[in-house]
């Protein structure tokens, strides 16, 4: 695995766990940033693109529970919460909220690095090399076609990166942010030309989509079924 693309945003109020965590992250190939509370974390996502998350749970202001599920209601990216609290119930509260992994302080920063290596390593296994189904759709991401009504349409590289996000998080709204960001496609405009392409290759009635849906107000979605 190629660690350099994996982009990790540490959030902790306390400046020593903070820094300790990115001298080592940082050591082990990995992109590292950091926010100190929950309003500093939103900030970073609105414009930076991370892999996973690791998430002090006992912060001042919006605690790492309630950032949690705020942020798991936007996006699907991998948290490992940091708690001292070790007790079953506080685990199970983490894990409800959408939390990945769950690591108690004191711990061992080799450890946290294995975790995430685990949760990284279940994230990239969408096997391109298989076909995927959405409704009479086939899709290809090796290949990058479409067949649907015995015909197969080409994608294109943005179209793929996008593909690959939403059959990883089905049900999930992909804002026109997060869409551009994935793509690379600044232009709202030109984000939701790209999704209307991709409806003709996976809807058999593109103008009443199924499963490639709009979310008034909020985004794009994908329903598998």
């Amino acid at each position: 695995m190629d660690n350099n693309k994996n982009h990790i945003l540490i959030v902790d109020d306390d400046n020593r766990i903070r820094d300790l965590l990115r001298d080592y992250l940082s050591e082990n190939s990995y992109i590292v940033s950091t926010a100190e509370n929950a309003d500093q974390a939103k900030e970073r996502l609105k414009y930076l693109k991370f892999d996973i998350i690791i998430l002090d749970v006992m912060m001042p202001g919006q605690n790492g529970y309630d950032l949690t599920k705020e942020i798991k209601k936007q996006i699907q990216i991998p948290i490992i919460l940091l708690t001292a609290k070790g007790e079953v119930e506080n685990r199970i509260k983490g894990l409800e909220l959408g939390a990945d992994d769950y690591i108690g302080k004191p711990f061992e920063p080799k450890e946290l690095l294995l975790r995430i290596k685990n949760i990284i390593t279940k994230k990239n296994k969408i096997d391109l090399k298989s076909n995927h189904s959405v409704g009479d759709a086939k899709i290809d991401l090796n290949k990058m076609t479409i067949s649907l009504s015995n015909k197969t349409k080409k994608i294109n590289n943005s179209e793929k990166k996008v593909l690959i996000e939403m059959l990883a998080n089905p049900g999930i709204t992909f804002t026109r942010e997060k869409i551009g960001k994935i793509s690379g496609i600044t232009q709202e405009r030109s984000i939701d030309v790209m999704i209307t392409r991709l409806r003709q290759k996976l809807e058999i009635n593109p103008k009443n989509p199924k499963y490639l849906q709009t979310i008034r107000g909020s985004g794009y979605v994908l329903w598998i079924e």
